[in-house]
């Protein structure tokens, strides 16, 4: 089954590569050309990607409300529902040449995000979700790994200056460290097992980075959480960040209590 949703998403992922690719890999990508709704700078690649999307959801509406990094928010009226979109998760990948950068879109009702789309824009892989009903990657069911002990796992973890009293405490107690710098992607491989789990202590995680991915993630059963255990809560404001605990669900008790 293909919702309208995703498949509005799979053509607006389309545009955006052919937006964006003369500027994948060139400084020119990287110019800084303003300050986000996020209060971070505006690269010209983030820029040029989310006006695509705002273009096409003009002509096409998908929701009532977008809430996107750079733009803020941004009140359609004509449809229903709320879209947290990220045009390019990983920007200094994108800019830099390296493939791994997505975008990430949520869609939203009441509060609850029903639908997730996220693009890998190097290579087209994509991941897709939709609440209570399956996880996918490019139309396969997917599913987090089976690794139950941290001195096996792989994991990506974020922390200020990897700070020793919490990111290293952790990091000195897993196999592999993988960062991999778009967390929507990070994400969405704790769904299909490719890590096992992703922790960030940055509290700067917004609801337009983790939207799509923490329903890929957790529809494929992943486990998602604060620093504390509880049930995660983003703000709608894109000035305010989160910290994060993502796993594959076997380990998450024990990310918790090294974190603690």
């Amino acid at each position: 089954m293909t919702t309208e949703f995703l498949s509005a998403c799979g053509e607006i992922a389309d545009h955006v590569e052919e937006s964006i690719r003369e500027f994948v890999g060139s400084p020119d990508g990287g110019e800084i050309i303003g300050m986000g709704a996020d209060c971070t700078p505006t690269e010209k690649i983030d820029q040029l990607a989310e006006d695509c999307i705002i273009s096409h959801l003009k002509e096409h509406p998908l929701c009532s409300v977008l809430i996107s990094e750079e733009a803020g928010k941004l009140e359609f009226g004509n449809s229903r529902g709320t879209i947290f979109l990220d045009p390019v998760d990983g920007t200094f990948n994108a800019v830099a040449g390296i493939p791994f950068y997505a975008l990430s879109m949520a869609y939203a009702e009441d509060g609850i995000v029903e639908e997730a789309f996220v693009r890998n824009l190097a290579s087209g892989e994509t991941f897709t979700a939709v609440r209570g009903e399956f996880s996918r990657c490019d139309d396969r069911p997917i599913h987090v790994s089976s690794v139950i002990q941290l001195d096996t796992s792989a994991m990506s973890i974020y922390g200020r200056m990897f700070d020793p009293a919490r990111a290293m405490q952790i990091g000195q107690k897993i196999r592999r460290w993988r960062l991999l710098g778009a967390s929507a992607l990070e994400l969405c491989y704790i769904g299909c097992g490719r890590i096992d789990g992703f922790v960030d202590l940055r509290g700067t995680l917004r609801v337009t980075d983790a939207a799509a991915g923490l329903l890929i993630c957790t529809e494929a059963g992943g486990v998602v959480s604060d620093l504390d255990g509880s049930r995660i809560r983003f703000s709608e404001d894109v000035t305010v960040g989160r910290c994060l605990v993502a796993t594959n669900g076997h380990l998450h008790h024990k990310v918790i209590e090294y974190l603690r």
